[in-house]
């Protein structure tokens, strides 16, 4: 006979893992789901305080405050607003009552996040903020909670359940308060009319920044790196400047280095085909006349594009008088990360 033990499941097996996991994420889907109906006159509010204390010229900051898995919900939500344009930090709870609480001033705002809304960390920052006429805005799982009562505005981020087996450790509800965090970043955003630009400025290490903040300036090749010639010099010289300086063309200036035309690769094969006498031929005879450039303040980004648009390689940088600042090719934005 199958003893009991013997017919259930083991909860190692392929199946129990797979099932488990998705329990846990069908409870955190149905605790965000519940989310959408709370987004309400409460969270309305709630940005008008951080609008209020941060917009210029009001100096005030969003301070976000937590403990435990709350405290690292806290410090994830504050760098999302400061990184969308909303003045923000994240001040440890356990530390305010050891001096920390002294970061906080006169027309900020105090962002806390407490699933059960009776940590008494948290508690014991009300008084000095009260003083100060720092409004409150918690986040918690319990309305009824002491936070939540002595709060300016509470948002509520309760769930019917966590995703933990035990309905113990904090999983769905620790998911309900990011995603709080994360719609109150994104209204500030909207509302500041915060833009790409706003955006890289934040981030200029990160490919969005490099796309956008880095110019052809900062990457193009200058002085003498730049491969030029007089047009009346030899195919051969053009060459040998070609290949000193390692960017597959020259340019051919005039004393002023004005720009007069390109000689590239596809210069030298059609020169090639038509018989040129590589020594006797001046490379004005088979130069590209009229090449496409970029100027110097223009995006890196946008060389990219001009070099995918019209397949070519590299790119001659002129100033607005039309004389040759600078040259770069794919090389140069692939090693700035603009590609």
């Amino acid at each position: 006979m199958q003893t009991l033990s013997a017919s259930r499941e083991d909860p190692r097996s392929e199946a129990a893992l797979i099932a488990a996991g998705r329990r846990a994420l069908a409870i955190e889907a149905q605790a965000l789901a519940a989310l959408p109906a709370r987004i309400d006159a409460a969270f309305a509010r709630a940005c008008e305080l951080c609008l209020a204390a941060t917009d210029p010229p009001a100096r005030g900051r969003v301070v976000v405050s937590g403990l435990g898995k709350s405290g690292h919900v806290a410090h994830k939500i504050a760098a999302t607003l400061a990184s969308t344009g909303t003045s923000a930090f994240f001040l440890h709870a356990a530390e305010a009552g050891h001096g920390d609480l002294g970061m906080v001033v006169r027309g900020d705002v105090l962002l806390a996040v407490s699933h059960s809304g009776d940590s008494a960390e948290i508690l014991a920052m009300l008084p000095q903020v009260a003083r100060l006429s720092v409004p409150v805005i918690a986040l918690t799982g319990n309305a009824a909670s002491p936070l939540a009562r002595a709060a300016t505005v509470h948002l509520d981020v309760s769930v019917a359940e966590e995703a933990c087996p035990l309905n113990l450790a904090p999983t769905a509800s620790t998911t309900a308060a990011l995603a709080m965090g994360d719609a109150l970043a994104a209204a500030l955003l909207a509302a500041r009319g915060f833009t790409a630009e706003d955006f890289a400025r934040s981030h200029p290490g990160g490919r969005l920044g490099r796309r956008l903040l880095l110019r052809v300036a900062d990457v193009m090749r200058r002085g003498d790196e730049l491969p030029r010639v007089a047009p009346t010099v030899t195919l051969v010289e053009g060459l040998v400047e070609m290949s000193r300086k390692g960017l597959g063309l020259t340019a051919i200036v005039d004393a002023g280095d004005q720009l007069i035309g390109v000689f590239t690769d596809g210069d030298l094969r059609r020169a090639l085909d038509r018989g040129a006498d590589l020594r006797g031929t001046r490379i004005e005879e088979v130069m590209t006349r009229a090449p496409r450039t970029i100027r110097p303040a223009q995006l890196a980004a946008e060389a990219v594009n001009h070099m995918q648009e019209h397949r070519i390689t590299a790119l001659l940088a002129v100033d607005e008088l039309g004389r040759l600042v600078g040259a770069l090719n794919i090389h140069d934005l692939l090693r700035a990360g603009v590609v």
